[in-house]
């Protein structure tokens, strides 16, 4: 068990700033950043919460987005026993009846800002290659006029996405897939395509290569010049990375051939910041100056990390749309914003769309549960900082930019409010600190224990908390 901290009243700031470690200084590599790169993180770290969605023409068959049409042996790329090359020759068919003619995305954008989301990431182009954007040089895309959705007035739904978002004040992202297995160029017909990498070794087809680098280029300066101001660009895909980056932790996961897939990071990084002087870079898992925080896919690390980061995660099993997809319940959600929050990290929640351009309603109500628990608690979220012990038990710890303490006791299932004498641990206030709930208001009582304090909380209180699943005490 974590030492107590003590706060002796009159000086609760100071010892609160001198306990917090430097979890969210800008980066290894931050004071090499340009300024207003600097501002943009700074702001993305204080909004802790974002919306994720993968969405694209397999939502019409609810299958995993772009795997199944990739020939490993693993168990997302699964086809349910079908003839490959028939199941690839029908996935690459479904642009011609995809027609979301539901997409309301201003719908989308008030359930998200209700929920306390305040940025957006939105998955442009994912490894299959079809575009949700008016990419050049394709006609692998929504707004094509094989597509049926390419008469609608939003067909280029990325511009109507960013658009919508950002006015309800929204960071926005945009997440770009570096590989593209549409692509004669990555996915070279003349050659079988084994796995997810390119089908040819660069280094003796030169030109092919420079060929697929400029088609990417085009591609992510047309999202860079064309949609608007864009705060970060979201790489996925990191096995395609120059060869000298790549580890033997990289050729667990990606199979890595010796060939270098280096498509010129630092040329796509100057063109970005032209257009968008202060855009962070997300070239996930190719540590480097391409990227600006880390991302952490479906789980939380076991203890704060010393780099800017956010926790990707699924509300449902999915990332994209799957029919009867299991929501994860909102008590769990509520716990993983708070711990990953305790952490120093944010929390992008992803969302997959119906291939009509709905969401699923267990999608709304996950959101309007969480909604109305950050009405209450919002406060010890955005802008907070982290506060050791971070997590003890069944609390977690932040400091808010007032040097207010949080403590957020996470509730078990089925726990409509916390026992009458609540034992907490690890700081011990001060005798003239004050301690509320918040939601409440009135100062409650409290008194040292072994290892921390022990709060009273009234039967009143109890019989009518001001939330469900986690509740905030705050220390003045």
């Amino acid at each position: 068990m974590s030492a107590a901290i003590s706060l002796p009243a009159g000086s609760l700031l100071k010892i609160a700033l001198a306990l917090l470690p430097l979890l969210l200084a800008l980066s290894l590599r931050g004071e090499e950043l340009p300024a207003a790169v600097r501002q943009t993180l700074e702001e993305w770290q204080e909004r802790k919460f974002g919306l994720m969605m993968h969405w694209g023409p397999y939502s019409q068959w609810g299958v995993v987005e772009s795997w199944s049409i990739c020939s490993e042996d693993e168990p997302w790329c699964s086809r349910g026993g079908a003839d490959y090359n028939d199941y690839v020759a029908a996935y690459e068919k479904l642009p011609t009846s995809f027609n979301p003619q539901r997409f309301r995305p201003e719908k989308w954008a008030a359930a998200a800002q209700a929920a306390g989301m305040r940025y957006v990431v939105f998955t442009t182009k994912h490894h299959d290659g079809f575009c949700m954007f008016d990419s050049p040089g394709t006609s692998y895309k929504i707004t094509d006029p094989s597509c049926p959705f390419a008469r609608d007035p939003r067909a280029d739904v990325t511009r109507v996405i960013f658009e919508t978002f950002r006015k309800a004040d929204f960071m926005i992202g945009a997440y770009f897939s570096k590989p593209d297995w549409h692509s004669p160029d990555y996915w070279a017909p003349e050659w079988a395509a084994s796995d997810r990498n390119v089908n040819y070794d660069p280094a003796k087809h030169p030109d092919r290569w420079q060929q697929f680098k400029k088609y990417t280029y085009a591609q992510i300066e047309a999202l860079m010049s064309g949609y608007g101001p864009v705060d970060i660009l979201w790489l996925d895909g990191g096995w395609v990375r120059p060869q000298n980056t790549i580890t033997d932790e990289v050729r667990s996961w990606a199979g890595m051939k010796p060939w270098d897939q280096d498509i010129d990071m630092p040329r796509i990084a100057a063109m970005a910041r032209g257009h968008q002087p202060g855009i962070l870079l997300v070239d996930r898992t190719v540590a480097g100056p391409f990227e600006n925080y880390r991302t952490p896919e479906q789980q939380v690390p076991d203890q704060p990390l010393d780099y800017p980061w956010e926790t990707c995660m699924t509300m449902g099993d999915q990332w994209s749309f799957k029919p009867d997809d299991r929501y994860k319940p909102a008590r769990q959600l509520i716990h993983l914003l708070i711990e990953i929050v305790a952490k120093g990290g944010n929390f992008l929640l992803n969302i997959g769309p119906e291939p009509t351009g709905e969401w699923a309603d267990e999608a709304y109500a996950r959101l309007e549960e969480i909604g109305a628990w950050m009405r209450v608690n919002r406060q010890a979220i955005y802008g907070s900082r982290p506060l050791p012990p971070f997590k003890s038990g069944r609390f977690c710890f932040t400091r808010g930019k007032d040097s207010t303490l949080y403590a957020f006791y996470l509730a078990t299932e089925g726990e409509s409010a916390p026992p009458a004498e609540l034992f907490l641990p690890a700081l011990t206030p001060g005798q003239e600190a004050q301690l509320t709930l918040l939601g409440h208001g009135r100062n409650l009582n409290w008194r040292p224990a072994e290892g921390g304090i022990i709060i009273e909380i009234p039967e009143t209180l109890r019989a009518g908390m001001p939330c469900a699943y986690a509740w905030t005490f705050a220390i003045h």
